[in-house]
């Protein structure tokens, strides 16, 4: 059995993985652009692995878009996203808040059909180590 470290921003919820990852998904919905603020979210997704909260557990929230499945957990301090396990029989992992380097590459893009017109040929665009100058 694997386990694997996380945490939020600012450090205050921290927390522990045992188990294995069953897919890794890159979600292009509406739902997680607006929660990301990005092209898409990049999350672990277990049936099986045990969530253990080292620390902060009191700092982290649930919110559930009303109507749907969609939900993110966030440190309420720094905002950053953080695991959930109110899919049922599923942990939720941001892939982002891991500390542990995961060997798991994406299994696959899903609800491309939302797929933001600017994420499309980004392969192409010239890269940077850091900030450009």
């Amino acid at each position: 059995m694997t386990d694997y470290f996380g945490s939020c921003l600012c450090g205050t919820a921290k927390f522990q993985v045992q188990g294995e990852f069953d897919s890794f998904y890159l979600c292009h919905c509406q739902h997680c652009q607006k929660d990301t603020g990005s092209a898409h979210s990049a999350n672990l997704f277990s049936r099986s692995a045990k969530l253990i909260w080292l620390a902060g557990v009191d700092a982290v929230t649930t919110f559930t878009l009303p109507g749907t499945r969609h939900n993110k957990s966030f440190c309420k301090l720094c905002g950053s996203a953080l695991p959930s396990t109110q899919i049922a029989d599923f942990l939720v992992i941001p892939a982002g808040c891991l500390d542990t380097e995961i060997s798991m590459s994406p299994t696959a893009h899903i609800f491309t059909s939302s797929k933001a017109a600017w994420d499309r040929g980004l392969g192409e665009l010239p890269k940077f180590e850091g900030l450009p100058g």
